[in-house]
């Protein structure tokens, strides 16, 4: 077996999986984390992006099959499309922090659910496919990262997504096998995705989580792909992430409690500075007139992606994807808010004088000691001084959703309620929560239908338009 591609081997891990191989821990983390996803995507109905993947549909929708989150139906390639990017715009869902990889999991909720409803899954296979593709996207960020070789982690999709929805649609092993193949051949994305930002940034893994899913169905119906594509001549480990080992019919599902949910609605790395800078703010009661400049010291991954390292300049900020990717503009617009939540990136918002004036008084500063401690610890110290001459610090190496302090059902329940409350009614909301707290007892289609009963485009049909 051990001269076999590495694709087989995935397979054969992903078709084989079972809930009972899911320890209480990991299913309890996999619950949290769904729900975070679809307060995620529900709250980011009105975005932009997400209005013109719904003209797209009205236009263009194929059968539909499977649930859109806030109404209608599409087929399952269509849904796992805009449902994932739902989940992807707000850039609040989780993350998974490698040394040389940081990827968001729950980008693979839309590709997932909708294989899942399309087969008509028990809650807990879906459950079951969710935790595979977590799993795989995971071991790939810590054992075949891309991003130094200025691919994107989405590169990782055409495995993680795909091998969650072999799962989900019950695939053989070998037609697994073909649909990682396949998929792993041509969803190879550059990382301009993050350097040049927009709204491409939440749409790529969508994208390409969607691919998957069509692949996957193709696979079943008997297409056949290059079953090199992990670790034969010219496959990803020859052309892109140079070699690596994974065991994969021995892996477990420990990754997955050891993802992070968001406090704050901004990229990853800069979690545990802004956590730091308001506690300073409330403590010192901080006028931001009072303030004369603020100052960060940070890792080298933090300072490279959003603080003006090698992916670039961070304080030319226009747009919301250009902002939740900025240090200077959310230390900027922490201080003056008193929060990170959505509405900091409402147009208006994002080119405010206040806040376009403030974010030239952060400095950035990558400092060796906190990178050594990375990616177990995100070390940090925020500094700011006042124009009264003052001098105050925080020092930090995680935050409240860092897998050192986990979040648990009630912070879950508080920023899924934060998320939701616009849209969704208290009574539709609690049973959203509860038929994901107890998803195992019930079926996929208990969840499809409610999500579908969240208020989305008035002109929704059936039709998924």
């Amino acid at each position: 077996m051990a001269d076999q591609p590495m694709t087989l081997h995935l397979a054969r891990y992903a078709t084989s999986a079972r809930f009972d191989d899911l320890s209480g821990e990991v299913r309890e983390a996999l619950k949290i984390r769904l729900l975070d996803a679809l307060g995620c995507a529900i709250g980011a109905l009105d975005g932009p992006p997400i209005a013109i993947l719904r003209q797209d549909l009205a236009e263009f929708g194929g059968a539909p099959l499977v649930s859109l989150v806030g109404g209608g139906r599409a087929a399952p390639r269509d849904a796992a499309l805009y449902n994932g990017a739902l989940v992807r715009y707000l850039d609040f869902n989780d993350s998974y922090i490698a040394p040389g990889e940081t990827c968001h999991p729950s980008d693979n909720v839309g590709a997932v659910l909708a294989a899942a409803e399309y087969r008509d899954l028990p809650g807990s296979e879906l459950l079951t496919a969710l935790a595979v593709a977590y799993q795989v996207q995971c071991r790939l960020a810590d054992e075949g990262p891309v991003r130094a070789r200025n691919f994107d982690h989405v590169t990782h999709a055409g495995y993680a997504a795909t091998s969650g929805v072999a799962r989900a649609l019950r695939l053989e092993p070998e037609q697994a096998a073909h649909a990682l193949s396949m998929a792993g051949t041509a969803l190879n994305a550059l990382r301009v995705t993050r350097t040049s930002l927009s709204h491409w940034k939440g749409l790529a893994y969508p994208y390409a989580a969607a691919e998957a899913v069509h692949l996957a169905l193709l696979a079943a119906r008997g297409l056949t792909g290059p079953l090199g594509a992990l670790d034969g001549r010219k496959g990803l480990m020859d052309a892109i992430s140079g070699p690596f080992a994974l065991d994969w019919e021995s892996e477990s599902f420990d990754r997955i409690p050891r993802t992070f949910v968001k406090r704050f609605n901004a990229e990853v790395h800069s979690q545990p500075a802004l956590e730091a800078l308001l506690e300073l703010r409330a403590e010192h009661g901080l006028r931001p007139e009072d303030v004369e400049a603020v100052e960060l010291d940070t890792f080298d991954v933090a300072y490279d992606i959003i603080g003006g390292g090698s992916d670039g300049e961070k304080t030319t900020i226009t747009t919301k994807e250009e902002a939740d990717h900025s240090l200077p503009y959310l230390l900027a617009v922490a201080l003056l808010d008193g929060q990170v939540l959505p509405a900091q990136y409402a147009p208006e918002r994002v080119v405010a004088a206040d806040v376009q004036d403030l974010l030239t008084r952060v400095t950035i500063r990558n400092r060796p000691e906190y990178t050594r401690r990375f990616p177990d610890e995100l070390a940090c110290k925020v500094r700011v001084r006042t124009r009264g001459g003052a001098v105050l610090e925080r020092e930090k190496s995680d935050y409240a959703g860092h897998w050192r302090r986990p979040a648990d059902r009630d912070s879950a329940l508080a920023k899924f309620t934060g998320l939701t409350e616009r849209a969704v009614g208290a009574e539709l909301r609690e049973e959203l929560v509860s038929c994901v707290l107890s998803l195992e007892e019930r079926p996929t289609s208990a969840l499809t239908d409610l999500l579908r009963r969240v208020p989305g485009d008035a002109k929704a049909d059936e039709r998924g338009a």
